[in-house]
């Protein structure tokens, strides 16, 4: 496991998030306007709220965007959940022969798009933790 540091800016968007919505949160990443909060196994449902309200409400005190992905081990586990809504039916880890680590998705064939998300954002986002989490260079959606 890889040592995660932290912003005070992300320290301060962690506190802001647990008192709203009561979920631990361990890890934090600002993308842009997006501020993707991981939590710790078991909270998904608490930071998002029914119907989403808590995700709602942490997005107009921040004003940003905020999305949730829960934390799972296995690797494998991690990436189905950062998929959601998209059902995976499996992941591929691999190296390159540059010596790259890169992880090959599979979504349900009526999921595919899903899965990408609009301009490649959840490529982007499963890009972005898979790097800080396991060193990944690459995300390909088959």
């Amino acid at each position: 496991m890889v040592e995660i540091k932290l912003s005070l800016e992300q320290m301060r968007y962690i506190g802001i998030f647990e008192s709203l919505t009561g979920a631990s949160v361990k890890d934090c990443l600002v993308n842009g306007e997006t501020i993707l909060f991981v939590v710790e196994p078991g909270n998904a449902a608490r930071a998002i709220g029914r119907k989403g309200v808590n995700v709602e409400r942490a997005s107009k005190v921040l004003k940003k965007k905020v999305e949730v992905v829960e934390y799972a081990e296995p690797l494998e586990t991690f990436v189905k959940s950062i998929f959601i809504p998209a059902r995976i039916v499996s992941v591929q880890v691999y190296q390159d022969k540059d010596g790259r680590k890169r992880v090959r998705v599979y979504p349900e064939v009526e999921d595919q798009g899903l899965a990408i998300g609009k301009n490649g954002r959840n490529v982007e986002k499963a890009r972005l933790l898979l790097k800080r989490y396991y060193d990944i260079d690459v995300v390909e959606i088959k």
